[in-house]
């Protein structure tokens, strides 16, 4: 037997802002029954598992060690990296090769790391080059 992913649970100091942060990152929905002030509150991602996220009193002091790797869908990693740095992330660090190869990593408003990778068609793009 195996086990399914449920959901990917983020802890935060805001649960409701960061969710509307990454409603805005996924495309997804912030749960219709959660508001301002609640202390759980939920992303809903059309393909992929569920974002919850869980107001805890202790602020962030590390590095994660289980993030979120992002592909874009509908546009280049970079332009991607310029969208979410709009909506407030912040760059982290920059892995983006010369070549193309690479990634960006960023942070949400709360300072959870997450990566930006080459979309599909920069990765297709690539492969037929070589």
């Amino acid at each position: 037997m195996v086990s399914t992913v449920q959901n990917v649970a983020i802890d935060c100091a805001d649960a409701y802002r960061l969710a509307r942060f990454w409603s805005g990152v996924t495309g997804g929905w912030v749960d219709p029954e959660c508001g301002p002030g609640d202390r759980e509150t939920q992303v809903l991602v059309a393909d992929g598992p569920v974002l919850y996220f869980h107001q805890v009193p202790e602020a962030k002091t590390v590095k994660n060690r289980v993030h979120l790797c992002l592909r874009p869908e509908d546009r280049d990693r970079d332009a991607e990296v310029a969208r979410l740095l709009a909506l407030g992330a912040v760059l982290v660090g920059d892995h983006r090769d010369a070549d193309g190869t690479g990634w960006a990593v960023l942070a949400d408003p709360e300072g959870n790391e997450f990566c930006v990778l080459r979309s599909a068609a920069e990765r297709s793009a690539a492969a037929a080059r070589d």
